[in-house]
């Protein structure tokens, strides 16, 4: 028997009463709330900062500096103009006689010469020969010119460029400023909204206002057709197998660990691989978006494999037991009941991979479509695939490494189109697990 004065005796404190240790306990669990609040605070703070600055150096791209002007031009003048040897400059000197006779029925006093429109606007000369030979039917009739000033005057409008920062050079002369001004006042130049940079294609280094990302992001589609109709069919397939049907054993284990070590190789070698196998032995076509959507699939089918694996994980033993508890094999137990259920997971995390292949430059670089520049959209399906192109973060990246500020500007701009086609497709990719999301 035991004694039962042996027992431990009882506390006298109440539980209702907070001792010393529960104060340490309580106090250090307040202290860890308070770190992730300051975590996280820091951390939405930071991308708060990187938004602005996004936004504000990338606002000016998608304004321009345009040049309105009402142009007529007759037969005589034009047939005039093409028996001159020098005949752009011929069609210059008719705009530039008209310019002067609006700007004096206005009363705005202003000396300009041709070399003076050279710097405001460039070779307009050509632009509008070529516009009355495709054209002819506009001769003698007024046509409204809508031309995009050149980079220094757009700098002008966006403060960048001012007249005491100003140097004269071959771009434009502290002069040319009051013309700019009296200008700016007739309403014959003003700012705009700048569809040319969602819909031109990309232009030399010399016309940074002519430039556009339309052609770069055709090319990025046809890139990410090619990384959707491959790696979604056969990582899915492949990780169905692993997960359902391959053995336990080495062999699957070493294939495993290879696709997990595969994820975490840097882009730039898969870069290297498709300039092996895709352009150098296959001898496919440089710079065409075939090739970086083979490279990108590469690279993408890891990061699918690895998420429709814990997508298929996650559905419970227990769907699978009851469907070869009825008598399906294991085939219809895998695609009738446990894939269907997998689903959102698998879509989730097909469009992380295609949104983080949007945005790769690094393989594209290695097999091309960094360095090439283009110029003008594809004309169907066949030309898509296999012309030459660019890509969104190729043209980005193109356009930060020249010289002119005015395509910094784009390459800004540029990014925000990129990240918002990438918010598009994790937005998608969030509606579709609520949508076809199960709880059990």
């Amino acid at each position: 028997m035991t004694d039962a004065t042996n027992n431990p005796p009882r506390h006298k404190t109440s539980l209702h009463t907070v001792d010393a240790r529960t104060k340490r306990r309580n106090a250090s669990e307040a202290r860890f709330k308070m770190y992730g609040m300051t975590a996280i605070l820091i951390g939405l703070a930071f991308l708060a900062i990187l938004a602005v600055s996004i936004i504000r150096a990338g606002t000016p791209a998608f304004t321009r500096t345009v040049f309105d002007m009402e142009l007529t031009l007759t037969q005589a003048e034009f047939e005039a103009a093409e028996k001159q040897l020098m005949k752009t400059k011929a069609y210059q000197a008719v705009f530039i006689d008209q310019l002067s006779a609006k700007l004096t029925e206005q009363n705005v006093q202003v000396a300009f010469d041709g070399k003076a429109i050279d710097r405001l606007l460039g070779k307009i000369g050509g632009d509008l020969r070529a516009h009355y030979r495709a054209n002819p039917g506009d001769l003698g009739k007024p046509v409204q010119f809508t031309l995009p000033a050149s980079s220094r005057v757009d700098g002008y409008f966006n403060g960048k460029v001012t007249r005491d920062t100003l140097v004269d050079s071959r771009f434009l002369e502290v002069s040319d400023l009051d013309l700019v001004d009296a200008l700016h006042e007739a309403g014959i130049i003003h700012s705009a909204f700048n569809w040319t940079f969602i819909t031109a294609a990309d232009s030399s280094v010399d016309n940074p206002g002519g430039a556009g990302i339309g052609a770069s992001v055709v090319g990025s589609f046809f890139m990410m057709i090619v990384v959707l109709g491959l790696s979604l069919p056969i990582g899915v397939a492949a990780s169905i197998y692993l997960e359902e049907f391959a053995p336990k054993n080495r062999f699957t284990d070493l294939i495993e660990v290879n696709i997990a070590n595969l994820a975490a190789v840097p882009s730039i070698v898969f870069g290297i691989l498709g300039l092996a196998v895709f352009i150098q032995f296959m001898h496919l076509p440089n710079s065409a978006p075939l090739v970086g959507g083979l490279v990108l699939t590469l690279m993408t089918l890891p990061t699918i494999i690895i998420s429709t694996r814990a997508a298929l994980k996650a559905v419970p033993p227990s769907i699978r037991d009851a469907a070869l508890g009825v008598g399906a094999s294991k085939m219809q137990a895998v695609f009738h009941h446990v894939l269907p259920l997998a689903m959102p997971g698998i879509l989730t995390g097909t469009i992380i991979g295609l949104a983080q292949a949007l945005g790769e430059t690094a393989p594209l670089l290695l097999i091309g479509m960094v360095g090439f520049v283009a110029r003008e959209y594809p004309d169907g399906l066949a030309e898509g695939f296999l012309n030459a192109n660019s890509a969104m973060p190729a043209q980005i990246y193109t356009w930060a490494a020249r010289a002119d500020s005015a395509f910094y500007d784009k390459a800004w701009g540029g990014i925000i189109i990129l990240l918002i086609f990438l918010l598009t497709m994790n937005i998608i990719a969030i509606l579709l697990r609520r949508r076809f999301e199960r709880r059990w």
